[in-house]
């Protein structure tokens, strides 16, 4: 379909893979807001939002929330500092699943992926429903937080890991963060850790072997493991 066509909405649909509830964080970009910018999401729970041609946003989940009945709350990981609706991204270390979805004009393909740019709190899956083109799985395949290695671990109140800070989060040096005359990242250890748990999410900025796009899809994005 060249661009200039006509595009439908699209469907973003969200389930919670894990034993435990997580708290979709939702930011958008300059069209309609997802889901009020965030929701809560039972295990084994479905939720699912209908997105217009031309949204963009990115989607997280938050780990450990407490949120009192006007919605006021922290969470452990992913807090977007604004209560259970967020008008900002996640704290990292956070897993975030990207979309910007074709809008007719300029493109006719929606681009996606998962990023670990920020580090890893919950592995994120987003899977193309229908749709033509190369409409790849994007994501995790593997729970990090049980391999991380110690130096790039965050344990809560009772010492359990729940979350794996990026490298470049834990040491900001030019070979971690691709600045500098490491504009372009060589593999490292950590980056090759994290791509073992998750091989076709996006983790340095120079890896564009894992951004996927599709034409006329669907979404399911999992939360889990």
């Amino acid at each position: 379909m060249p661009a200039g066509c006509e595009v439908s909405p699209t469907m973003l649909k969200f389930q919670n893979t894990r034993t435990h509830p997580v708290w979709v964080g939702v930011l958008s970009g300059k069209t309609s807001v997802v889901g009020d910018g965030g929701f809560k999401l039972l295990p084994g729970a479905i939720a699912q939002f209908i997105v217009p041609p031309g949204w963009s946003g990115h989607i997280w989940a938050r780990t450990g929330c407490t949120f009192d009945g006007s919605g006021n709350g922290n969470c452990v990981t992913g807090d977007c500092g604004s209560g259970l609706k967020c008008n900002a991204g996640g704290d990292p270390p956070v897993t975030i699943a990207e979309f910007t979805i074709a809008d007719g004009l300029n493109s006719d393909k929606d681009i996606y992926r998962v990023s670990l740019v920020k580090g890893y709190n919950v592995g994120i899956g987003i899977k193309p429903i229908g749709g033509t083109g190369d409409c790849q799985y994007a994501g995790c395949i593997s729970d990090l937080n049980k391999n991380c290695v110690p130096v790039l671990k965050v344990v809560d109140s009772s010492g359990m890991v729940v979350a794996c800070k990026s490298e470049c989060d834990a040491f900001n040096v030019p070979r971690f963060c691709c600045t500098g005359d490491h504009g372009t990242c060589a593999p490292t250890p950590f980056s090759m850790m994290y791509k073992a748990a998750c091989p076709s999410a996006y983790y340095s900025y120079a890896d564009a072997s894992s951004t996927f796009t599709c034409s006329r899809s669907d979404f399911l994005v999992t939360f889990g493991p």
